[in-house]
């Protein structure tokens, strides 16, 4: 717009005014909220990174009681003996360094009575069972398993919903898992092991499960999502102040 045409411009209505002012200060509103939740999902971030970043390097503790998984115990370094159920063994789909294959989720009877799925690690879609050392599939004998506590993951993974009837799993779902298995969910501890490479040694993902995979990067992107959103209400605030100005500007050029 010229000059000229800025220059004779009439003043928007207060109806207008009222409206423009409105959906600013809505939109401004909206954006602070975004930007500060994402400050705050950033503390959170980093405490839950300096957290887990403790609980791995911290000794091996005995599983934790309860029927009910709480987040705090999540990535807590565990150890747990017992005997493997390898008839009730499943394979859930998964993607690795190693490439595409399935985790081998095994349940565990401690000598307690309970049961804990275990997964012992990563194997690739051509692995069989058979092609383990005996001593590592016999039934009777201990073992001994270390590894890092883990939440259930229900309903699925990779946009596909786990099939239990089809034995199609693509989420490691303790609860699911379990009672497809058969196995007496009273119990069921409510996490899952994800075993370390102590108690999974192979190298070889297609001859035997490869532990210690767990992934412990976090994400977290949060303080540039918080300046984006600070940033475009500072924008929306400008556009309202320059059209404060203009109006400011118009109504001073009319009559008296």
């Amino acid at each position: 717009m010229s000059a000229k045409a800025r220059h004779d411009a009439a003043p928007r209505s207060r109806s207008v005014l009222f409206v423009l002012g409105l959906l600013c200060i809505s939109l401004m509103a909206g954006l602070l909220y975004l930007a500060t939740w994402q400050v705050q999902r950033r503390a959170w971030k980093l405490d839950l990174i300096a957290r887990v970043e403790q609980r791995v390097s911290a000794a091996s503790v005995p599983l934790p009681d309860g029927t009910s998984a709480r987040r705090d115990d999540e990535y807590l370094k565990v150890v747990v003996d017992g005997r493997w159920l390898r008839d009730r063994e499943v394979r859930v789909q998964a993607v690795t360094v190693k490439g595409p294959g399935f985790w081998v989720m095994t349940p565990l009877q401690v000598p307690d009575g309970r049961l804990v799925l275990v997964n012992r690690g990563f194997v690739t879609p051509q692995w069989s069972a058979a092609a383990e050392q005996p001593a590592s599939i016999d039934a009777d004998a201990p073992v001994r398993v270390t590894g890092l506590l883990r939440l259930s993951e229900p309903g699925g993974g990779f946009l596909r919903d786990n099939d239990a009837g089809a034995q199609r799993w693509y989420s490691r779902d303790v609860q699911a898992i379990a009672s497809a298995q058969g196995l007496p969910l009273d119990k069921l501890s409510p996490w899952f092991v994800d075993a370390d490479a102590r108690t999974s040694p192979s190298a070889d993902p297609a001859l035997g499960p490869v532990g210690g995979l767990t992934v412990l990067r976090f994400h977290n992107s949060h303080l540039v999502y918080a300046i984006t959103w600070y940033t475009l209400a500072l924008m929306v605030a400008a556009a309202g102040w320059m059209v404060g100005r203009q109006e400011w500007s118009l109504r001073r050029r009319l009559p008296s």
